[in-house]
């Protein structure tokens, strides 16, 4: 153990330094919040002084290097009413490398680095592999959906139902893709062993105000169903429900970000300084629960927005008030909520679970799993779960290639082909030849097709002759 202190903090006569190499088998590894899973990996080291000391710096040798989740903590004698306990309160990490780890603290007492045998060293990189590769299928599948949406956009947004129902999973899409954007960002900034404070808080803000976006955008999807089962007789115009539902689905997200930023970062609270991820702070301020909150909060509310639609829709019937492209849209926003909203919350819930319990690597392996299907299944709910996407989508396929044969035969087997006449018996019996087919006429790069005039068509017969 290596024991630093400043020249500045030297204002002592005396100081008492006693390494323990065995009192982690007397003294229990209870934490503050009486956790008793954790291991003491290090020796245990008293110093004293006739003095006071605001700065030192320890670097304690790693006993076991499989062990995960170092923190530097000291023995609090107050806790558990005089039973005392490890405590990490004015003691940080700010490295871990080479089986060394170094501990700054503001007090003296019994210190030593408390460390969690959550995931061992070999399951680690398989974990990270998994959820890579999982958040990047999710982002491929992301963009997909948009860009999907982008094409049958004009065909699928005929009435205000439709649009809002497309805004909705829009918006959806974007903001998961950019948190999972913002979530690589955050992870790489974690990777480094001197972490970069301004720039993880960064990472941090726009993670949590994405992923929030992400629940009010289905909020919104949930207060339109809603509206539109509800309220038949009242109808919004399109501005107003866009205004409304950008408020909400961005603005909401925005002041509860901003609110929590602006509440734990004074006191170096935002974000976790424990274990170096980027991602709000849940031990010291709670800063997460502005996060489980929201999102917990809206999944319980869309569940009993589902109940009343469905309710509604026996009872009364949705076809009833509707035009048919209408009822359409209301039952596949209803079926994209219904799988949308339980896939999230169970996904979050387990993402909340690997911050509560980082210990338990099968919520870590579920929710790399669940986070790796996020995309997929908006995709497959936003995009290919109503039938007018898919038709358009196949029909402009296949149309494609229609085209494309059609070119090449022209090209290649028929270059002469200008003319398809027909005959038919006119009503004073005599055959005139029309052009009813007009002409089909060749061209390097499409084909044009003249359609017959009215007073073409009332000049014949229906009947051909033979």
């Amino acid at each position: 153990v290596l024991i630093d202190i400043p020249a500045s903090e030297a204002s002592f006569n005396s100081i008492t330094i006693i390494t323990f190499d065995s009192l982690d088998n007397v003294l229990p590894v209870r934490n503050s919040l009486n956790n008793s899973v954790n291991t003491i990996n290090g020796k245990v080291v008293l110093v004293k002084v006739n003095g006071t000391i605001k700065n030192v710096t320890f670097s304690f040798d790693v006993l076991n290097e499989t062990l995960a989740n170092p923190q530097c903590v000291f023995w609090n004698f107050n806790l558990f009413d005089g039973l005392g306990g490890w405590d990490d309160k004015g003691c940080e990490l700010p490295s871990k490398k080479n089986g060394t780890v170094t501990c700054h603290c503001n007090h003296l007492t019994s210190y030593s680095i408390l460390m969690s045998p959550s995931i061992p060293a070999v399951l680690r990189v398989p974990l990270d592999f998994i959820t890579y590769i999982g958040v990047g299928i999710s982002m491929g599948c992301l963009v997909v959906c948009l860009i999907i949406e982008m094409l049958v956009w004009n065909a699928v947004t005929g009435n205000n139902t439709s649009y809002m129902r497309h805004v909705s999973i829009v918006n959806i899409a974007v903001s998961l893709l950019i948190a999972d954007i913002w979530f690589i960002i955050g992870a790489a900034i974690s990777e480094n062993e001197k972490k970069d404070l301004a720039a993880c808080s960064t990472a941090t803000f726009f993670i949590h105000f994405f992923y929030l976006a992400l629940f009010f955008w289905m909020l919104v999807s949930g207060l339109l169903l809603l509206y539109w089962t509800v309220m038949v007789f009242s109808h919004m115009s399109k501005p107003a429900m866009l205004a409304i539902s950008f408020s909400l689905g961005y603005g909401a997200p925005l002041i509860i970000a901003v609110i929590t930023i602006a509440v734990t970062a004074p006191g170096k609270q935002y974000i976790r300084d424990n274990d170096g991820v980027c991602w709000l702070n849940w031990k010291e301020s709670k800063a997460l629960l502005a996060f489980v909150i929201p999102a917990l909060t809206i999944v319980v509310i869309n569940l009993l927005i589902l109940i009343v639609v469905l309710f509604k829709m026996l009872r009364r019937g949705v076809g009833d008030v509707t035009q048919p492209d209408e009822r359409n849209a209301l039952v596949v926003i209803a079926r994209c909520l219904a799988i949308l909203t339980p896939f999230f919350g169970t996904t979050w819930g387990l993402g909340v679970g690997t911050m509560t319990a980082p210990n338990n690597l099968g919520i870590h392996i579920v929710f790399a799993i669940f986070n790796s299907l996020q995309g997929f299944f908006i995709l497959l709910t936003g995009c290919f779960a109503e039938k007018k996407v898919f038709c358009v989508v196949t029909k402009n396929s296949r149309l494609h290639s229609f085209v494309i044969r059609t070119q090449s035969q022209l090209k290649y087997n028929i270059p002469t082909l200008q003319y398809q006449w027909r005959y038919y018996r006119t009503n004073s019996g005599t055959t005139q030849k029309s052009n009813l087919m007009s002409s089909v006429t060749e061209s390097s790069d499409h084909l044009s097709y003249q359609a017959p005039t009215p007073k073409e068509k009332s000049e014949n017969m229906k009947v051909p002759f033979k």
